[in-house]
């Protein structure tokens, strides 16, 4: 390949890099963590600060009908169109979600719905956002931001996307020779540099696979709206149900009708699905109407596209009462839906069992590392030799990068206690401080005291999620190891872990401020303007 292509790539690769790096590492570190989002119901369950862990949970077919009556009693919007999610050992009671007249959405579990009139008109979704998964979830995805975030993360991953094109073939080269090329030793520069390489090749396949997912489901709903507009004459968006789903958004008839028990629903369900097949949430539109619909959601084990539903006319009264819509799960689907599954679960990882997730966890964590580590080199490569004062934007690119990836780091930790502490409130009431309070202090401090002050500051703060389960709830990670409970044993664990990376990492860069090359932004000490040119190749050897 020619200098000057290479010299294209470089640039581009460095430039992409330094513009996303910020928000995929955010992306990529709560995105880690949301593997384990059904763990981490079983963590934060408020049931285990009173002593009760959940071992087993049944779906009973009546359960879920007098759950949905009583649900659309007291809310008769729901009737139209409500998503029940079924009782599982991660959530162990109903819960559901349908739009009132307005459009807003709202949300129920079987918890309040038996409580007072208080509880029970409480429908805000802030029971749903503010939840410690689906608030990690949502800083995987969007920032935390919304809808706007969403977009925003789309572009981003297409901007990675480059970034990884234009790295590949810029290591493609020296690929064979670099490949195993991790040299320790006193260039530290050049160690992370190859720490950063290898790290980029070997989990490339995951990095595609979210860099083309992440921009499809961010961006779906754009483009979808834009194809309405321009080639389907604004017909596109009533089919998007169908590719979605299993069943068609219907009109009510207007004539009362009795809907089929969820229980001969659930037979359907399974029946059409197969062994595999386990229902998790039953979708009704219009229910109690004579065109009444259900589809039964559900995952089936040993399959890609995990994911999938049956459509069944539910109207228990009329002539069509338990007949198929469409039967969308594993082996039975459509080439949409298979894509459409198949895009999810790889993803998420969540076609994978446990050992798989554990793959998913750590390809997350190094991308994180990636996105850190490539700033600081930037930085790094780029030091003025010789020059006691660096350009200012060096320094500030510094302090960003310590303060937004450390920042995040911290707020993420400090969810976790919050969620056993204030089970009612919106775990970002924590984050948003933790992390604005991060980057506000990383500013006003020199770089590298900001960054060992920081990251000893997340390594006390990871490690309060294991001391909050321990305190609050009695049961920390040798008790529930002992009695088989991994999902809460394994936060613990692996918090004790990641706060003594945190704490390995804040020595090895107090080490490189106080012994490396007076001139960097990431010393302590200051240069002097006067350095004698005999001393530079010393200087960059410890690097």
């Amino acid at each position: 390949m020619k200098p000057n292509t290479l010299r294209v790539f470089n640039t581009l690769h460095t430039w992409v890099g330094l513009m996303a790096g910020w928000a995929l590492f955010i992306a990529f570190f709560a995105g880690a963590i949301t593997v384990f989002h059904h763990e981490l119901h079983v963590w934060q369950n408020p049931a285990r600060l009173e002593g009760r862990h959940v071992t087993e949970v049944q779906v009973d077919g009546p359960a879920v009908d007098a759950f949905v009556q009583q649900l659309i009693a007291a809310h008769p919007d729901a009737a139209n169109s409500v998503y029940v999610g079924l009782p599982s050992k991660e959530e162990p009671d109903f819960n559901a979600y349908w739009q009132d007249k307005s459009g807003a959405w709202q949300t129920m579990n079987g918890t309040r719905l038996n409580g007072d009139a208080a509880a029970r008109n409480d429908t805000s979704l802030d029971h749903a956002t503010g939840e410690l998964s689906a608030f990690l979830n949502a800083l995987h995805y969007s920032l935390g931001l919304g809808m706007n975030g969403m977009y925003f993360m789309g572009v981003i991953s297409i901007l990675y996307g480059l970034a990884l094109v234009s790295g590949v073939l810029l290591h493609l080269p020296r690929l064979k020779k670099d490949l195993f090329a991790v040299r320790p030793g006193r260039n530290l520069k050049r160690f992370w540099m190859d720490t950063h390489n290898v790290l980029g090749l070997f989990s490339l396949p995951f990095h595609l696979i979210f860099a083309i997912t992440g921009a499809f489901f961010c961006l779906s709903l754009i483009m979808v709206m834009v194809f309405n507009v321009l080639t389907f004459d604004g017909k596109l968006m009533e089919v998007v149900p169908r590719v979605t789903g299993a069943t068609p958004e219907v009109t009510a008839a207007g004539r009362p009708s009795p809907t089929m028990p969820a229980a001969q629903l659930l037979a359907i369900a399974r029946e059409h699905g197969g062994d595999r097949f386990t229902p998790e949430a039953i979708r009704f539109q219009h229910y109690g109407d004579a065109n009444a619909l259900a589809e039964v959601r559900g995952d089936s084990t040993r399959t890609l596209g995990n994911g999938g539903s049956v459509g069944i006319h539910a109207a228990a009264a009329e002539p069509e009462a338990g007949k198929l819509i469409a039967n969308q799960t594993a082996g039975a689907r459509d080439t949409n839906h298979m894509v459409y599954s198949a895009m999810f679960a790889l993803h998420y990882g969540t076609y994978g069992d446990l050992a798989m997730r554990i793959v998913y966890l750590l390809a997350g964590l190094a991308g994180a590392f990636l996105f850190y580590s490539g700033n600081l080199l930037w930085i790094e490569t780029r030091r003025k030799t010789r020059q006691a004062e660096q350009p200012r934007v060096h320094r500030l690119l510094a302090q960003a990068t310590v303060g937004v990836c450390i920042g995040t780091c911290i707020g993420v930790a400090l969810c976790f206690p919050a969620a056993l502490l204030w089970p009612d409130q919106a775990v970002s009431h924590v984050f948003w401080p933790a992390f604005i309070a991060s980057v506000g202090w990383a500013l006003i401090r020199h770089p590298a005291r900001a960054a060992v002050e920081l990251l000893w500051i997340a390594a006390i703060a990871t490690l309060s999620v294991p001391l909050s389960n321990a305190i609050l709830t009695g049961d920390h990670f040798i008790v529930a190891a002992l009695n088989g409970r991994w999902a809460v044993a394994g936060f613990d664990i692996g918090a004790i872990a990641l706060a003594a990376g945190y704490v390995a990492l804040a020595r090895a860069t107090l080490r490189r401020a106080r012994g490396g090359p007076a001139e960097s932004v990431w010393a302590l000490r200051s240069a002097s303007p006067n350095t004698q040119k005999t001393e530079e190749p010393a200087a960059l050897e410890r690097v």
